[in-house]
């Protein structure tokens, strides 16, 4: 037999844990920040405008070191696809396409990402672009919330943003948050080492050599 004090505590029981249950309608906050501000990953056009003579060997030298910028942003991460490059129509286009396409590819842009072509516009005015994602979360600084009044036990809608923004900033390719890289190719003759001395009972690991070596020192007080 149950006595009564088990029923009473029974039915205090669940009448606490319904309390406790809350309906989320998507509009709740989680203790995720990543949850309650997502990055969004868009593409967005990065250009570049340069003058651009023939006759005086190429690019003026500011223009020059925002060439070298402009590229140097594409390679590291920042641009995807091709990289365009449209001449002024007329009789130095064809100078221009060839000064261009080269310089490009000695800065190591693969030459089937160079896409040249022509435009009716200023004559020495040569337009680059290419294709860059960004990452971005939304904007903080939503005070308000009462630090003070902590009855609900759910975080402040600023949790979490500063966080998702750093991630933001400093990730190299916004594209490996929509998907993650390939992977390289495996080292054949590395893994070949290592199962041969596997089978054999050997150890495995790369010996270090002297110079590698390194030595922990004590510290004394």
């Amino acid at each position: 037999m149950i006595s009564n004090t088990a029923r009473i505590a029974a039915i205090l029981a669940v009448f606490i844990a319904g309390s406790c249950t809350e309906v989320n309608d998507g509009s709740a906050l989680r203790a995720d920040g990543a949850y309650n501000h997502p990055i969004t990953v868009e593409p967005a056009t990065k250009s570049l405008t340069v003058s651009f003579s023939p006759g005086d060997a190429g690019l003026m030298p500011e223009d020059s070191v925002r060439f070298d910028n402009f590229v140097h942003g594409y390679l590291a991460g920042g641009g995807t696809g091709a990289m365009n490059v449209s001449v002024p129509d007329g009789p130095g286009s064809q100078a221009a396409i060839e000064y261009f396409g080269e310089r490009l590819a000695e800065a190591g842009i693969p030459r089937a990402r160079i896409m040249v072509g022509t435009h009716q516009g200023v004559v020495g005015r040569v337009e680059l672009g290419y294709i860059a994602y960004t990452a971005k979360a939304d904007d903080c600084g939503d005070w308000s919330d009462n630090a003070g009044d902590t009855l609900s036990n759910l975080p402040m809608q600023n949790f979490g943003c500063s966080v998702q923004h750093n991630i933001a900033a400093q990730v190299e390719d916004p594209r490996d948050l929509i998907q993650p890289r390939g992977m390289s190719p495996t080292d054949a003759t590395r893994r070949t080492m290592i199962v041969n001395a596997y089978e054999k009972g050997t150890p495995t690991a790369a010996t270090k050599t002297q110079d590698q070596s390194v030595a922990v020192s004590e510290m004394h007080q």
